[in-house]
């Protein structure tokens, strides 16, 4: 008795033993969970900070651009000037110098009146050209019109250039500044609101350049990608999730698109130069070639975003649809698809939005060019936002940079819309199994 009852109490002890040492390491592994948990909120508060601090850098540099400075002229369509069988083609130019040139009579100069006239943007002219062919009746007449200033009056009015500078560090020459002073004092001056900016294409002149253009193109662009990208990675996924035979070839095809989904961009680019331009001689810089590239872009996202909805349906879906007599297809068809739809739906919005903001595999395809023209069909040269962003950033003027600001700021617009339409739609469609 006495010698089975010894080896009965070191259990006990050893096990008293462990619960000190655990007792003790307890303090010490909450020290390091408090330190892990304050470390993941201090990046997530670091992360967010340096993302504010983007988003403040982009908008303040933006904001002015939604503001053009206008200057108001006094116009006399000159009817010797304004001959009824040229209206079209008439010297606008000279009425605008004329009203300068009246406002200012003491400038005689041949170096100060080139000052002088510059003061007005060279869209001056067509403002006045529209206005006549709008209503002839304006001929004999004398009206105000304000008129668009040009870029570097603008810049000056809304603070970027220093009026106290020496002349030979401005843009912008003293006799201008006395002549702008003079218009302010009689209220010819004015900030307004920049429709130009958002109705217009791209132009040499920032105080004319806008991103319809741009926009129209991106539109075009990304119908094209839909149209293909989502139909074609839809089967694909069906296909392979559903209908495929598990075999070496459909992993070797598995592999491959997950592959395809981390390939850079560029080197998409590359393909459609080699393909569609060089090989199939479609035409260069137009929506049609732009769609087609990012298609091949997007669709392993959308293959790998569907086979994962494809996924998520629970097998008991299907066992009971095979249960009641439906064939294969008409179980994907009417009761799996339907259920996975959202998360493509999802899955296809988020490749969208890549694609959107996209610039590297469409300058490879000549998108990069200057175009001036609102496209109107999927085959006419068209630029889209990330490259006409590019191209204002790459202008020497200070007055791109406003825009190049202004239309990133759009642009992320578009992208925060198109990503808050996927979770909008993960959330309203999402089930619970």
């Amino acid at each position: 008795m006495n010698k089975t009852s010894k080896p009965a109490a070191a259990p006990a002890a050893d096990s008293t033993r462990t619960i000190d040492l655990v007792n003790r390491s307890l303090p010490r592994r909450y020290r390091a969970e408090k330190r892990f948990r304050f470390y993941g909120i201090g990046a997530i508060v670091l992360s967010l900070l340096f993302l504010s601090f983007l988003f403040i850098s982009i908008a303040g540099k933006g904001y002015p651009a939604f503001q053009k400075t206008f200057i108001e002229l006094t116009i006399f369509f000159d009817p010797d000037v304004l001959r009824q069988d040229a209206l079209a083609t008439a010297d606008y130019g000279k009425l605008v110098k004329a009203s300068l040139s009246q406002t200012f009579p003491d400038v005689t100069g041949r170096r100060e009146k080139r000052d002088l006239y510059g003061l007005v943007s060279s869209g001056a002219a067509f403002k006045l050209r529209n206005m006549v062919l709008k209503d002839p009746d304006v001929i004999g007449q004398t009206l105000p019109v304000w008129v668009t200033a040009n870029d570097d009056v603008d810049m000056l009015i809304k603070g970027h250039f220093d009026r106290t500078a020496a002349e030979g560090e401005r843009r912008i020459s003293d006799n201008q500044i006395a002549w702008i002073e003079h218009l302010e004092k009689d209220n010819r001056i004015e900030k307004r609101f920049n429709r130009t900016f958002f109705t217009a294409g791209d132009s040499r002149e920032p105080e004319l350049a806008g991103i319809w253009g741009a926009t129209v193109g991106s539109f075009l662009t990304l119908v094209i990608t839909l149209v293909l990208s989502f139909p074609i990675g839809v089967a694909s996924a069906i296909y392979l999730e559903e209908f495929a035979p598990k075999n070496r070839w459909t992993d070797l095809i598995e592999v491959n698109i997950n592959n395809l989904a981390a390939v850079p961009s560029i080197v998409f680019g590359l393909l459609g130069l080699a393909v569609f331009l060089n090989f199939f001689g479609l035409p260069r810089s137009a929506p049609l070639v732009g769609g087609l590239v990012l298609t091949l872009m997007t669709l392993p996202t959308i293959i790998i975003a569907s086979r994962a909805s494809l996924q998520s349906v629970p097998p008991s879906i299907r066992e009971a649809a095979l249960g009641v007599g439906a064939s294969k297809m008409q179980t994907v068809a009417h009761h799996v698809l339907p259920l996975a739809l959202p998360g493509m739906l999802t899955g296809t919005i988020i490749g969208m939005a890549r694609a959107l903001g996209e610039s590297a595999p469409l300058l490879m395809i000549g998108m990069v060019a200057f175009i001036v023209d609102i496209p109107r069909g999927f085959t006419d040269p068209a630029t889209v936002l990330p490259v006409q962003i590019y191209l204002w950033a790459d202008s020497p003027e200070r007055a791109f940079v406003e825009l190049t600001s202004a239309a990133t700021m759009v642009l992320l617009a578009f992208l925060i819309v198109m990503n808050a339409a996927a979770v909008i739609l993960r959330r309203r469609f999402e089930r619970r199994w």
